[in-house]
């Protein structure tokens, strides 16, 4: 008897402390290609706070990196106004947006990795490093993502749009979901578990699981989904009590929520972050890249699931490695579909950066509830098109 098959994926709200830094880093990145469009830079962010003996909160944010730009930066600004959007703003969330102490520790980019990227002459602009890229995209779901972390994020982003357009005083804004997907024997999927953590006030909230469930859980998952009573399948803070969070209950880091970030781990990871890091970077240009090119190739009825991957070398203009990746759900040979796509598309970094127009000041809205399967509230991301596919259709007719 074939056993049952699960997959689970997670996904955190935009004040989990990791997802600040995220925010942060993008932030930065931001207001450097806003001012110069040439920007080169990494940056990378932490965050911590902890209470002095006399219970006063004291909280910390640190940048480091290499910036490379003709921007003028503010980056104490910068931060109060990514933590004032997320709305960090009062003490018992853990963190404050008007009383945080700022530590930078910014460079310029290495002249040795400037070397490899910068065009010369007739030289096209390399890769900034190397590595492995990977982009999916599978048939499930209208957004050509898997259920689980569909879900997952639905879950969390619903938790932060209540709290922010409600102006719910015992909502806090670090909180977490999780979402396992049950697949029948023909293939159906359903919802087998979900797990939602919300921070909360300290004080008496009488209802407040029953408040979760109907607001969050039940508006988010689709019914035609459900085999059990969603009240059975749902944990709500599992211990209990989430009251001590955001960057007081646990330091935050840019670039530790890779998978959150890309597909929920149905899909392979390379293992290079995105955020706080300028499209010169292939880790994040070209994981970009592929997802396009994956979903396209989804989009065109050419797979129900497709993974692409890359490899890149610093200073190279074209990838050491190619493939596309069917999982044996194609009606044509992958080495026809990887021959089209060679053919349609092209893979140079400055092509790469051209192509999905990454020059723009667009990755703080990226930072937050996933890079892939979605449109951002203010813009749409160029990597979700699918206006390949009628062209990669009719090539593998």
């Amino acid at each position: 008897m074939r056993r049952e098959r699960t997959l689970t994926s997670e996904s955190v709200t935009e004040g989990h402390p990791d997802k600040v830094c995220d925010q942060i880093s993008d932030s930065v990145l931001d207001e450097c290609l806003r001012q110069d469009p040439n920007s080169r830079v990494a940056c990378e962010s932490m965050v911590k706070a902890r209470r002095n003996l006399f219970g006063t909160l004291m909280p910390r944010v640190y940048l480091m990196g290499e910036i490379t730009t003709g921007a003028s930066l503010d980056f104490k600004n910068i931060v109060r106004r990514t933590l004032e959007e997320i709305r960090y703003d009062g003490d018992w969330t853990g963190f404050n947006s008007s009383s945080f102490k700022l530590h930078v520790n910014i460079t310029r980019q290495s002249p040795d990795i400037a070397i490899g990227v910068d065009p010369r002459g007739e030289k096209d602009q390399g890769a900034g490093d190397q590595g492995l890229m990977y982009g999916y995209a599978d048939n499930e779901t209208d957004v050509l993502m898997p259920w689980s972390i569909k879900l997952a994020h639905g879950l969390v982003a619903r938790l932060s749009y209540l709290r922010k357009h409600r102006n719910l005083d015992f909502l806090g804004p670090d909180g977490k979901s999780q979402v396992t997907i049950g697949y029948r024997d023909n293939g159906a999927p359903y919802v087998k578990k979900v797990t939602i953590a919300a921070q909360h006030a300290d004080r008496d909230l009488p209802g407040f699981r029953d408040w979760i469930l109907e607001e969050v859980v039940e508006y988010t998952i689709p019914q035609n989904l459900l085999e059990n009573h969603l009240r059975d399948v749902t944990i709500v803070n599992g211990t209990g009590k989430f009251v001590v969070g955001g960057p007081e209950g646990d330091s935050g880091l840019t670039g530790r929520k890779i998978i959150v970030d890309t597909y929920g781990g149905v899909a392979r990871h390379g293992g290079g972050a995105f955020s706080g890091k300028d499209p010169s970077k292939v880790d994040r240009s070209a994981a970009y890249f592929a997802r396009y090119i994956a979903k396209n190739i989804v989009a065109a009825g050419l797979a129900e699931r497709c993974e692409v991957r890359f490899a890149f070398t610093i200073g190279s203009s074209q990838p050491d490695d190619f493939a596309v990746e069917t999982f044996g759900t194609s009606p044509v040979d992958e080495r026809q579909i990887e021959k089209v796509v060679r053919d349609m598309f092209n893979f140079r970094p400055s092509s790469i950066i051209d192509t999905l127009e990454l020059r723009r000041p667009i990755y703080s809205l990226t930072a937050a509830y996933g890079h892939f399967g979605r449109e951002p509230e203010y813009g749409s991301f160029p990597w979700e098109k699918t206006d390949r596919a009628s062209d990669l259709r009719r090539a593998l007719a």
